[in-house]
């Protein structure tokens, strides 16, 4: 078996991936072609005519957030680093309390199609609309960045594509079926691609689950104790003295190695409350208590999941062994492709690698249809227009949006492949957390928060957090940086959460007493009441 991967840096039947990766999306284009017959209106394109129950909702929210890089890049960082990549599972499962005990459900309350609904109710619509939807479309943009670039980074692994211009390729068909997906399907057939892939990826990650534990007598001690030792016998530099079983191998180093996570993992609990694509997800059903329901099932999928990628990351570690992972063509990330192969041979990886192809499909369209509903919605209805345009011309801006989105990040994917990716979707985290969660938060508790406050938090959080990345260690000055060959990281933290997220609650607070600009007190009581109890909420948002 290990002669499949030594020679080439492949792992495999590039075919047997391909026709698996296939079939995958004839039924799915299947799926969305079906779906798209009841798309008729604006509720129906951008929401899914609010017709997905809690369970389903919950399926789709797991699809969307269990990206590629959670299946692939936190396996390969436990089997690596052991405890300390065990953390980004926390980290990861930790935020959805964050969005099921404060936003959810007063968000479902209040809005009608996108973030900006919320954050605009009760404060003046052009500015707050405008820098909800910059900070949406950036967000976006760095996640769906991450994705293709990722995408072709795994094609050399998964399909033995070693050529730049054939990984380039890839991404340019990834990027246009997720533009199929979107103006064929809208929310609806989005969703129910969501929901088929998040069972495929589940069902998949358990079924390895399961095989690893056989191999291992059912007991997780000797899986544990068969990685430690693994890693002991390693030659890779740096991995042999690890000790995978306690913390400190990727974090420990040093108080500025230590802090570093410390900020990573405050932007990883708070970004997920104030991610676009996940909260948009919360309109898409009938009612808040749905909402819920849908946050309670999304927090169950996922949890599951991360467990899996425990028994995954040191499964991988014991079987695989950590030289073999970071010798392979894809370094960490491909430490579940390889348990796979050597758990079920070339069947198992090619549906693994389908799997992972699939589930980088299904989240750039989640984000593609969230970035151009809050384009068409926030933009072209409630700022150009001034709500003054009826439900077909916003789908029509929408799907042209996409579009021209989707042409951007095939663009800038092949751009960034082989680039580190890592500081892309930290970037999306800590503008989320830093530019949006403190915004909603104030619009939906502080009766005196107003529009100068709101956008002092929002361009605060936004411009802070990319500026401080820009001249991080993620992006240069250190062998792992972007731009390996410059140096102008005067930033010592690769992720600036610990600095922009209280940066951007601050300035909420300064720009609403410095600003002095008062908001209408019955539409602050509406809100208050609207979000408590739900009365109200299936009226249209007022331009």
């Amino acid at each position: 078996m290990i002669s499949y991967y030594a020679a080439e840096g492949t792992v495999g039947n590039p075919a047997a991936n391909i026709g698996i990766f296939a079939l995958f999306v004839a039924v799915t284009m299947v799926v969305v072609i079906r779906a798209s017959r009841n798309t008729s209106t604006a509720a129906d394109y951008f929401t899914g005519g609010r017709g997905f129950s809690g369970p389903q909702n919950g399926i789709a929210i797991a699809g969307d957030y269990l990206s590629a890089a959670s299946f692939l890049g936190i396996a390969g960082a436990i089997a690596v680093y052991g405890y300390d990549g065990f953390l980004y599972s926390i980290g990861f499962l930790v935020a959805w309390l964050v969005a099921l005990l404060l936003v959810a459900e007063m968000l479902r309350n209040t809005g009608k199609f996108t973030m900006a609904d919320v954050l605009s109710f009760r404060l003046k619509q052009g500015p707050v609309r405008t820098a909800a939807a910059l900070s949406t479309l950036t967000v976006s943009l760095f996640y769906l960045l991450a994705q293709m670039a990722g995408a072709g980074g795994l094609v050399a692994l998964l399909l033995d594509i070693q050529s730049r211009a054939g990984q380039s390729l890839v991404i340019a068909v990834v990027g246009i079926l997720m533009i199929v997906y979107v103006l064929v399907g809208g929310m609806k057939g989005t969703t129910w691609v969501q929901i088929i892939k998040a069972v495929l990826l589940i069902a998949g990650a358990g079924l390895m689950t399961v095989l690893v534990f056989s191999k291992f007598g059912f007991n997780l001690s000797e899986i544990l104790g068969a990685a430690q030792s693994k890693v002991s016998e390693a030659t890779t530099t740096g991995v042999a003295s690890r000790d995978v079983l306690a913390p400190g191998a990727q974090y420990g180093g040093s108080e500025m190695s230590k802090l570093n996570f410390l900020s990573l993992g405050l932007a990883l609990v708070l970004g997920t409350a104030g991610l676009p694509h996940v909260l948009m997800r919360f309109y898409t059903v009938p009612t808040a208590k749905e909402a819920r329901r849908s946050v309670v099932w999304a927090i169950a999928l996922i949890g599951a999941f991360y467990l899996f990628t425990l028994v995954l990351g040191y499964g991988a570690a014991a079987i695989v062994g950590p030289d073999k992972i970071l010798g392979a063509a894809g370094g960490q990330n491909s430490a579940a492709p390889l348990l796979a192969f050597e758990l079920g041979g070339v069947l198992l990886l090619g549906i693994i690698s389908a799997v992972a192809f699939a589930t980088i499909l299904a989240v750039v369209a989640g984000l593609t249809i969230t970035a151009s509903a809050s384009f068409a919605h926030d933009i072209y209805a409630g700022v150009i227009k001034r709500g003054k345009v009826d439900e077909f011309k916003q789908v029509r801006v929408s799907r042209i949006t996409a579009v021209v989105i989707g042409l951007l990040a095939i663009g800038l994917g092949i751009l960034a492949n082989g680039q580190n990716i890592a500081f892309l979707v930290a970037l999306a985290f800590a503008v989320a957390a830093a530019a949006n969660l403190p915004t909603i938060l104030f619009s939906l508790f502080w009766k005196r928060f107003n529009t100068t406050g709101a956008l002092y938090s929002m361009y605060g959080g936004l411009i802070s957090t990319i500026v401080l990345i820009v001249f991080s260690p993620a992006v240069s000055g250190s062998s792992t940086s972007m731009l390996k060959t410059m140096d102008f990281a005067w930033f010592p933290l690769s992720n600036p959460g610990i600095v922009s997220i209280p940066l951007a609650f601050a300035l909420g607070v300064i720009g609403t007493f410095v600003g002095g600009d008062s908001e209408d007190p019955a539409k602050a009581a509406e809100m208050e009441v609207r979000s408590l109890t739900g009365v109200g909420a299936e009226k249209a948002v007022v331009h």
